[in-house]
C-alpha cells in the first residue's frame, strides 16, 4: 500500500473566496497529474486567516460555502483524489431581539465531486493573536477518511497541541494524522511546532503530516515549513520556509506503521528567517492592498536604512521612493549616507529641506510662545513637517508611506505622533533596536534577494543613533542603553514579568521605573500607530490590548 500526498503550501488572501478556490483547483489538478491521491490545504484556505468579524456576516459565510461547492464541481473528474479544504461553516438563528451565530472552524473532505465528510476543530485558541472563541464553537468527535487505502485522521491546528483529539482519531482507526494549520510566525516557532508534533506522533504511535500556508495578512505572517514526522517522532520531511510550494510526500505501509518519505529542506538560520518574514509581510501588505509603490523618509540613520533595504528586497528598487528632509540639526554626514545608500540600491531619492517650513511655523507660533525656551515642542514640529511632506507624496503619487520606528521606540513612546509615526505600514514595528543593528549587519553580509551587496553604509551602523532634532542629540540622552532597554521590553512586554521580578533579575531600579512608566504612558500613541509585521511572541498589535487610561504598572 502506497499513498502519494501533496501539501498545498500556498498564499491565500482573506475574503478572496473565488481566487482562493481557484488556487486550490489548480493545485488539485497539478497534484493529481503527478500521482497524488491526497491533497491537503491549510486551515481557513477558502476564506483566508485571520478573517475576524467577516465571519459574523451571513453573506461572507454563504460565499465560503459557494467556494467549497465550486471546488467539488471543478475537481469531480480527478478520479480518486481526496482534497481536504479548510473553511468556516455555520448558520445564524434569528430571534426577536438578537441573532445567535453558530460557526465552526472546519475542513471538508472532497472526493469525486462530493463532500464526503466535514470535521470541526475541537480546540479553539484564544490567546496571542487568536480570537477563535469569539467566532466559533468547538466541534466534537473524530474524522477519519480513506485516501488511497490509508485511513487518515483529520485535525486542525490547535487540536494537535493537545492529547485527546489525536487519540480520538487513532481510536477511530486512523493510520496517519493530517494536521492542517494557520499558525502565525514568530522567531523560533518552526522548531517549537516540530517538537510538539514529534511528541504527538510518539504519543499515538502514528505518523503525522503538518500542512501550513505561507503569506502575510495585516500584521501576521505565515512561514510555510510544512513537515512530516514518523510514528517514532523523527522528522521525515520539511517544505521550504516562506515559499509557495506543492510539497509531495510518500506514505507506505511498513511492518509496524505507515512510513513517510519526503524532501527535507534545511531550516533557515534565525537571521534569514526573520529577514524573510519581514520581507514577506511587507510585500503582501503592499500587494494584497493594491499599492503600486512605497515611500519613506531616509534620514541617514539605522532604522530608515533597514526599512529601505527591506523595501527593495520586497518590492524592487523601481517601486521605492526615498526622501531626505534635512532640518537645521541634520548632520552633513547623514545627508551623505542617505544619498549613498539610495545610490547603492538604485532607488529614486529626493532632498526636501524642512528649514523654510520650520522657520515659518516657529514665526507663526512666536506670539504664543514668547518667553518660553525651545523644548520637545520644536523637535516634534520638525517630525510633523516631515510627516506632512510624506503624506502629500502619498496623496499625489499613490505611494504607501512606510514608517521606520522600531519596537524599542514604540514601547517607550520615543516617536512623534503625527510625525515620524505618519504612514500606512511599519515594517520593523516588532523589531527591537538591538535586533535592528544585528539585521543591518546580517543584510550587509548577505544578499538573499539579489538586490545588492552591502547596501547599508558602514557609518550608518557604527554611528551613535540620534533623532537629530536638537544639537548634539543622541538616543541615550533620554533612554537607557538599548541592550538594557530591549532586555526589559522582552521580559515586561513579551513575558509579563512584574517589576519585582525585573528588580530580582538585576535590572537597575531607575531603569525599571523609567521603562515601565513610559510603556504605560505611551499606550495612546501605540493605538494610533500603523500596523506592522509581527515577528515576536507578543507584538504591539492584536496580542497587546491595554487600556489607554490605566494606572497599573505590574
Amino acid at each position: 500500500m502506497s499513498l502519494s500526498l501533496c501539501v498545498a503550501q500556498l498564499n491565500f488572501t482573506v475574503g478572496d473566496m473565488p481566487g482562493n478556490a481557484q488556487k486550490i483547483i489548480d493545485a488539485a489538478r497539478a497534484a493529481h497529474a503527478q500521482g497524488a491521491r491526497l491533497l491537503l490545504t491549510p486551515e481557513g484556505a477558502i476564506c483566508g486567516y485571520i478573517a475576524e468579524d467577516l465571519l459574523l456576516r451571513p453573506a461572507f459565510m454563504a460565499a465560503c460555502d459557494d467556494a467549497v461547492q465550486a471546488i467539488a464541481r471543478a475537481t469531480a473528474d480527478l478520479q480518486d483524489l481526496v482534497i481536504v479544504v479548510g473553511h468556516p461553516v455555520g448558520h445564524d438563528e434569528r430571534g426577536p431581539s438578537v441573532t445567535i451565530s453558530e460557526r465552526h472552524n472546519a475542513a471538508s473532505v472532497i472526493c469525486n465531486g462530493r463532500i464526503v465528510a466535514t470535521y470541526a476543530k475541537q480546540r479553539l485558541p484564544n490567546y496571542q493573536v487568536f480570537d477563535e472563541r469569539r467566532y466559533f464553537v468547538p466541534g466534537q468527535g473524530a474524522c477519519v477518511f480513506d485516501a488511497g487505502g490509508v485511513r487518515v485522521g483529520l485535525l486542525i491546528c490547535e487540536d494537535a497541541w493537545f492529547d485527546e483529539p489525536a487519540r480520538q482519531a487513532r481510536a477511530a482507526g486512523a493510520q496517519l494524522l493530517a494536521v492542517i494549520n494557520a499558525s502565525p510566525f514568530h522567531g523560533g516557532k518552526g522548531a517549537e511546532r516540530e517538537a510538539v508534533m514529534q511528541a504527538r506522533a510518539r504519543d499515538v504511535g502514528l505518523p503525522l503530516v503538518w500542512a501550513h500556508w505561507v503569506g502575510g495578512q495585516d500584521e501576521v505572517v505565515f512561514d510555510g515549513q510544512s513537515f512530516a514526522v514518523g510514528a517514532d517522532g523523527q522528522v521525515a520531511g520539511r517544505a521550504p520556509a516562506f515559499e509557495e510550494k506543492l510539497w509531495f510526500a510518500q506514505a507506505q505501509q511498513a511492518q509496524a506503521a505507515i512510513e513517510i518519505k519526503a524532501d527535507i529542506a534545511p531550516p533557515p538560520t534565525p537571521e534569514r528567517e526573520l529577514w524573510d518574514a519581514l520581507v514577506l509581510g511587507l510585500r503582501d501588505y503592499v500587494g494584497k492592498n493594491g499599492f503600486r509603490s512605497v515611500a519613506l523618509g531616509l534620514s541617514g540613520g539605522i532604522d530608515s536604512a533597514l526599512v529601505l533595504a527591506l523595501a527593495v528586497d520586497a518590492l524592487g528598487a523601481d517601486r521605492v521612493h526615498t526622501l531626505m528632509m534635512p532640518s537645521p540639526y541634520t548632520a552633513g554626514i547623514s545627508v551623505q549616507d542617505a544619498h549613498e545608500m539610495a545610490r547603492r540600491l538604485g532607488v529614486r531619492h529626493d532632498d526636501l529641506s524642512i528649514v523654510p517650513a520650520f522657520e515659518a511655523i516657529k514665526a507663526t507660533l512666536a506670539p504664543l510662545f514668547a518667553g518660553r525656551a525651545e523644548d520637545t515642542t520644536e523637535e516634534n514640529i520638525q517630525a510633523r513637517i516631515r510627516g506632512v511632506l510624506l503624506m502629500a507624496l502619498s496623496n499625489k503619487l499613490g505611494h504607501l508611506i512606510l514608517t521606520t520606528g522600531n519596537k524599542s521606540e514604540y514601547a517607550v513612546g520615543y516617536c512623534t505622533l503625527y510625525g515620524d509615526m505618519c504612514g500606512g505600514f511599519a515594517p520593523i514595528k516588532d523589531v527591537v533596536k538591538t535586533r535592528v543593528f544585528a539585521l543591518a549587519r546580517w543584510r550587509n553580509a548577505h544578499d538573499p534577494y539579489g538586490t545588492g551587496v552591502s547596501p547599508i553604509p558602514e557609518r550608518i551602523i557604527t554611528r551613535p543613533p540620534s533623532a537629530e532634532l536638537r544639537a548634539d542629540q543622541t538616543d541615550q540622552d533620554s533612554l537607557p542603553p538599548y541592550e538594557v532597554l530591549d532586555a526589559i521590553i522582552a521580559r515586561y512586554v513579551e513575558n509579563d514579568a512584574s517589576i519585582a521580578q525585573l528588580l530580582a533579575e538585576g535590572f537597575a531600579p531607575a531603569d525599571v521605573d523609567q521603562v515601565t512608566r513610559l510603556i504605560r504612558q505611551s499606550e495612546y500613541k501605540r493605538q494610533q500607530a500603523p500596523v506592522g509585521t509581527r515577528v515576536t511572541p507578543r507584538g504591539f498589535g492584536k496580542d497587546w490590548r491595554y487600556p489607554m487610561t490605566n494606572k497599573f504598572r505590574a
